[in-house]
C-alpha cells in the first residue's frame, strides 16, 4: 500500500470494531459525533472510522480524514443489497465506478447527473481495484473466509462458494428492500451490480480532493422483500468477517 496515511471507513459501527482490534499505537479523536482511531495496522499509517449511514454522514467522515487527517487513500467496507441476478449473500463486489441512484435534477440538467460537475459516474482508483483483486480472488479460492466463519453460519446464510465481482455501484439514501424499486434500478442501470447508501458520496467527495479510493461489498440480502431478513446478524457473523480478513491483507 500507499507508504502515506490511509483512512479506512466502515458503514457498520461492528466492521471496524474487529478492524481496531488489529492497531498498535491508538490515538482516539472525536470529532463531529464520530470517533476517529489512528495508529498502525501491519506497520501501515491507518485511521480507522465508523461513517455512518446515509450520503451525508459519509461524505461528512471523508471529508475530515482528508483535510483533517491528511490521509494518502482510502478504503470504504460495506455490505450491499444485491441488484445483478448472478450475485449471491456472501459474494464480494469491488465498485469501478459509482452513481447516486436518487439524484434527480431534471429537467434542467439529465437525471443522475450530479450538478455543475457534469458526471453521472464517479470512476475509483485503477492500481486500487487491482491489487484489492488479486488478494480477494486468492482469498476466495484458498477457502480463507471459510476458516474464519462456523459452517453453522454459513449454512444460515446459504453461503456456499463466494464470488468476486468487479463492476458498477449504485447509492441512495434508501434502504431497498422493493421489488418494484430492484426493477427500476436494474433498468436504469442495466450494468449496476448491487446498491448501498454511503458509496457514490463517498466517491464525489475523493474525487472533487483527487484522493485515490477502494470501496469494498459484501452482499448482504437480495434488496428485496426479504432485505431484512438476518441483516444484523449477517453484519455481526459475516460482514465485519470479510472486511477484518480483506483489509487487514491489503495492509501487509
Amino acid at each position: 500500500m500507499n507508504p502515506g496515511k490511509i483512512g479506512i471507513m466502515g458503514a457498520m459501527e461492528e466492521e471496524i470494531s474487529s478492524l481496531i482490534d488489529l492497531l498498535t499505537d491508538i490515538q482516539i479523536d472525536k470529532i463531529g459525533g464520530r470517533t476517529y482511531y489512528s495508529g498502525k495496522l501491519n506497520h501501515q499509517d491507518v485511521v480507522i472510522v465508523f461513517s455512518m449511514w446515509g450520503k451525508v454522514a459519509a461524505a461528512i467522515t471523508v471529508t475530515t480524514l482528508i483535510e483533517l487527517f491528511q490521509i494518502q487513500e482510502l478504503i470504504f467496507t460495506g455490505v450491499a443489497g444485491a441488484i445483478h441476478p448472478d450475485l449471491n449473500i456472501g459474494d464480494v463486489v469491488i465498485g469501478t465506478r459509482f452513481v447516486q441512484h436518487d439524484m434527480d435534477s431534471s429537467p434542467m440538467i439529465p437525471k443522475y447527473e450530479l450538478p455543475l460537475i457534469k458526471k453521472t459516474f464517479i470512476e475509483s482508483s485503477s492500481d486500487l481495484k487491482e491489487q484489492a483483486a488479486d488478494i480477494i480472488q486468492n482469498m476466495l479460492e484458498e477457502n480463507h473466509l471459510h476458516q474464519l466463519i462456523s459452517q453453522d453460519e454459513l449454512d444460515q446464510f446459504g453461503i456456499t462458494k463466494p464470488s468476486l465481482f468487479i463492476g458498477e455501484i449504485a447509492s441512495g439514501d434508501q434502504f431497498i428492500s422493493n421489488g418494484e424499486k430492484k426493477h427500476q434500478l436494474r433498468a436504469a442501470f442495466p450494468e449496476l451490480l448491487c446498491v448501498e447508501m454511503e458509496g457514490a458520496a463517498v466517491a464525489q467527495v475523493c474525487d472533487a480532493f483527487h484522493i485515490p479510493f477502494l470501496i469494498i461489498r459484501t452482499i448482504s440480502d437480495c434488496a428485496d422483500t426479504h432485505a431484512e431478513i438476518n441483516f444484523v446478524e449477517f453484519i455481526k457473523e459475516v460482514a465485519n468477517k470479510y472486511s477484518k480478513a480483506i483489509v487487514n491483507k491489503l495492509m501487509c
